[in-house]
């Protein structure tokens, strides 16, 4: 789980145009999500990597999809369950996050990849 929300800002400098808006975030893939959550504290990262782990079991004889190995059909477990997209107030030009809230990838297979994000805005 990695928090993205400099990345985000960084890649989308159009954010500071806008008075008001959204920003649309969606993940192309079905093995990783994309989610808003506590910043401050890492062991929420770690409790929620915890949790996805027991919640999914990879050695589970109820999986049939396997093709790309044991983690592949709890990756999209999860993914459907956290999500691929979100939405994000504009204000003022600034996403509009609580003073504790970011922006995390996170990846639910054991290896990582590239992932692409595709942004949406919407608004003046």
């Amino acid at each position: 789980m990695n928090i993205i929300t400099h990345e985000i800002i960084k890649n989308i400098p159009e954010i500071k145009d806008y008075k008001s808006g959204i920003l649309f975030l969606f993940l192309k893939h079905t093995s990783a999500s994309l989610t808003i959550n506590e910043n401050y504290d890492p062991t929420v990262q770690t409790d929620l990597n915890n949790f996805c782990e027991s919640f999914t079991n990879e050695k589970s004889e109820t999986f049939f999809h396997t093709a790309e190995g044991p983690d592949d059909m709890p990756a999209h477990i999860l993914s459907s369950f956290i999500g691929t997209s979100i939405n994000i107030p504009i204000t003022q030009g600034r996403l509009n996050l609580g003073i504790w809230q970011g922006i995390f990838l996170f990846e639910h297979r054991k290896s990582r990849s590239a992932r692409k994000i595709v942004a949406t805005i919407i608004g003046d």
